[in-house]
């Protein structure tokens, strides 16, 4: 049997992420007091049952686990946070007209159980469609299923974690089956949109000419890569074609009530108009036509007073 070529991806990017741990550190306080900072233990081998009950919520650090080795989840720089931040608000709007579909953010993990090992990922977003074979409900605290769409903001401090998300997390989310997968950063360069082709692997989701990206996991969510790197405000959304279905639903359903009540009020008024101009007209044919009949009875030689 020919070896799938996604192995040696998900094992060589596996061995590099061996990250030898240190001792706690102790800093002295005012007045004789001493504190001990924690210190990861990124790089440490636990048991999976291990991983669950002491590191999946750990009070100092933000752990993952890849089969059995901890991993110490990165943190973004500012620029990157604020457009997936950006990015997290326009996916809210969009499940908010669209409730197809629910999602899930940072601390919550999922497990991934792929050919070649098991792995704990908690993806800084994703989403699961209701049809979903295993879909959300209110009591999760963990995933079991597979999403269908994940989100990494991308850290880029050390060469590590830059290639966590581009190359191990790429090929674990390929392998499992990960519809859709997006990348962000501050960097368009480093910015990647990629979803699942008929041979089951991630190609480019191709923007549209103005630079459109298009989900089919999520019928009519859309964004400009422009707007994502620019992060105007959702009043401006709300005003732009490209996003008027879905930002700020409840403010469009307004708009659009207000702006047919506007439309009926402007008929009617028109319609009152050409009403009572009818009626000037009808009036003004009524006395025209006295005025006749009182000429045709004068030359006739009767007076009014005679009829």
């Amino acid at each position: 049997m020919k070896d799938d070529p996604r192995k040696d991806r998900l094992s060589e990017a596996h061995s590099s992420y061996r990250v030898d741990s240190a001792d706690r550190e102790q800093t002295d306080l005012p007045n004789g007091h001493t504190f001990e900072e924690p210190i990861s233990e990124a790089g440490k081998w636990v048991s999976e049952e291990d991983y669950w009950e002491h590191y999946f919520h750990h009070p100092d650090f933000n752990y993952e686990w890849n089969d059995g080795i901890l991993e110490e989840k990165p943190v973004s720089d500012v620029a990157t946070i604020s457009i997936y931040q950006w990015f997290a608000i326009l996916l809210y709007s969009y499940l908010e007209a669209n409730p197809i579909a629910k999602s899930v953010m940072l601390e919550f993990a999922v497990r991934l159980s792929l050919p070649y090992k098991t792995a704990i990922r908690k993806p800084d977003l994703a989403v699961v469609l209701n049809d979903n074979l295993r879909p959300l409900v209110d009591q999760d605290r963990s995933y079991q299923g597979v999403y269908d769409l994940a989100v990494e903001a991308l850290s880029d401090s050390l060469r590590s974690e830059k290639e966590r998300d581009l190359v191990v997390k790429y090929a674990e989310y390929e392998e499992m089956g990960i519809r859709e997968y997006y990348i962000l950063h501050t960097d368009e360069r480093n910015l990647r949109f990629y979803r699942l082709n008929d041979n089951g692997r991630y190609e480019p989701i191709p923007p549209s000419p103005d630079g459109v990206i298009r989900s089919q996991v999520l019928p009519g969510f859309q964004f400009r890569i422009a707007d994502l790197l620019r992060r105007p405000t959702l009043f401006e959304l709300a005003n732009d074609p490209l996003y008027q279905d879905f930002v700020f639903y409840q403010y469009q359903v307004a708009k659009q009530y207000f702006e047919a009540e506007q439309q009926r009020l402007e008929l009617r008024a028109e319609q009152e108009q050409q009403r009572a101009e009818q009626e000037q007209q009808r009036a003004e044919e009524e006395r025209k036509r006295a005025e006749r009949l009182a000429a045709r009875l004068r030359e006739l030689g009767i007076s009014e007073d005679d009829l």
